[in-house]
This record gives C-alpha cells, sequence and structure tokens, in this order.
C-alpha cells in the first residue's frame, strides 16, 4: 500500500510517515502541492493525506487538481489541518476531500481515519 503525505512542516511529514509506516504503508513525502503532484505523476496512491496551508499550493488548489485527473478521482483524501470550522471544511469537501482530521492529532485518529478509507 502506497501513501502520499503534503505537509509544509517537515516534523508533521515525518510524524504522519512513521504513523502510516507503522501500518504497513510504503510513504512518500512532499512539502506543497506542487511537489505532491509531481511525486503522483509517477506512483498510483492508495491514500493521501494533506494540510491546507501551505506554500505554492495550497491543499484545497492540490485536492481539486488531483480530482480533476482521471486516476485520482477515487483515491481517498484526508486533510489534516489546524483548520476546524465548517466552512472549512465544507469548502475541503466541495473540492473533493474524504476526510478531516484536526492538527494537533493522536497517531491512533489517523491510522484510525486511514484504516476507514481504505478499508483496512
Amino acid at each position: 500500500m502506497l501513501a502520499l503525505v503534503v505537509d509544509d512542516s517537515p516534523t508533521m511529514r515525518n510524524m504522519v510517515k512513521v504513523a502510516l509506516e507503522g501500518i504497513g504503508f510504503d510513504v512518500a513525502t512532499a512539502q506543497d502541492g506542487k511537489r505532491a503532484i509531481k511525486i503522483l505523476g509517477n506512483k498510483n496512491m492508495d491514500v493521501i493525506v494533506t494540510d491546507i496551508n501551505m506554500p505554492n499550493m495550497n491543499g484545497y488548489e492540490f485536492i481539486r487538481e488531483i480530482r480533476s485527473n482521471g486516476s485520482y478521482k477515487t483515491v481517498p483524501i484526508l486533510i489534516l489541518t489546524t483548520e476546524c470550522t465548517a466552512e472549512a471544511k465544507a469548502k475541503g469537501k466541495a473540492a473533493g476531500a474524504s476526510g478531516w482530521i484536526v492538527k494537533p492529532f493522536k497517531p491512533d485518529v489517523l491510522v484510525n481515519a486511514v484504516g476507514r478509507v481504505c478499508s483496512l
């Protein structure tokens, strides 16, 4: 199983990577949406975890961009962010997100959310 973690914080990318590797994922990481799109061109991911507030291409733009690609129309995308307003969640859902996790997060919450959207 392959996962992509997109976050501008190296610490956050590593925390998510370690949690997902703990349940058997091979994890690629990117610091923003533009770099993540380059990674997606080479791989078929089983799940994507992305932040919203990032430079170059924010999470909403990233999700909309990959949802427009036939290969990623149905891949689960979880948003992991400090944003927690109803408006932000609605914007994420409209962009094509499958779920929402608020930072700071507990690894078991992330693992459970990934398990639900990936049917683990």
